[in-house]
């Protein structure tokens, strides 16, 4: 596929978030067990945050590991912990080679020890970066994330710090543990599922989607290029009249 694709500088998404998917039915058609896709997946992570970056895109969100995926066999399981340790320790040299700021997102302190260890490392050395940000949704479940902003807000209500009335779509986006991020403008999934399982389920309530039967291991910076051809082709009228968006313009 060609990279040569035209795109409108000026409409780049300022957020994209992106589902990996397909990385199991990619070691299948190898005659390989399921880990092996995963590592290949990595080449893709390091691709198309690059690729991201080049474009000037501002934050990159990667779906890395549900909630969900905890109930997968204990093997695949261990093996992706491990794989995720190395790649942060082999990876963050080139995070500030780059000046790419590395955060996460969902249940961190379910992770193993390790993993935890080399996350808050990495974060803390890219802290300063500016170019882009690099968001890992770890043990992420967004119900999880909307039902933990729910009870946040409960505590406040009883202590008195709020009353009901003040409780809006921004205090509820403000108690997320994706406050400081703005929402995605692009949603991109490979491997032709056609779903968003359980991912930034408040966040997304905007966002265009992209779907692509690419796997994720074969996913490169020309897929993103199309996504983003794709995306720029779209009228985004939140709610409003096509006549009205015209008129802005």
């Amino acid at each position: 596929m060609s990279t040569e694709i035209a795109l409108d500088k000026n409409r780049i998404p300022k957020h994209i978030a992106v589902i990996m998917d397909g990385n199991g039915r990619w070691a299948k058609n190898q005659g390989k067990f399921r880990i092996f896709g995963h590592q290949h997946g990595v080449q893709s992570v390091k691709d198309i945050t690059e690729g991201a970056a080049e474009l000037g895109v501002e934050y990159l969100t990667l779906y890395a590991f549900s909630t969900e995926n905890w109930n997968r066999p204990k093997i695949e399981v261990n093996a992706l912990m491990t794989l995720l340790v190395k790649t942060i320790k082999k990876e963050t040299a080139t995070l500030m080679k780059n000046q790419i700021r590395l955060t996460t997102i969902g249940q961190i302190d379910t992770l193993p020890l390790d993993c935890q260890e080399e996350l808050r490392q990495a974060i803390e050395t890219t802290k300063n970066n500016t170019r882009m940000t690099l968001i890992l949704a770890l043990s992420y479940s967004a119900k999880w994330d909307i039902v933990n902003s729910v009870k946040k807000i409960a505590v406040q209500c009883k202590a008195g710090e709020i009353s009901i009335d003040d409780i809006n779509e921004d205090l509820i986006s403000g108690s997320l543990s994706t406050k400081k991020i703005p929402d995605p403008d692009l949603m991109i999934r490979t491997s032709g599922e056609h779903r968003i399982s359980n991912y930034l389920l408040w966040e997304m309530a905007y966002s265009e989607f992209y779907f692509t039967d690419v796997l994720w291991p074969d996913f490169r910076k020309a897929h993103l290029h199309e996504a983003i051809a794709n995306y720029q082709n779209r009228e985004r009228r939140f709610g409003k009249t096509g006549e009205q968006i015209s008129e802005v313009k």
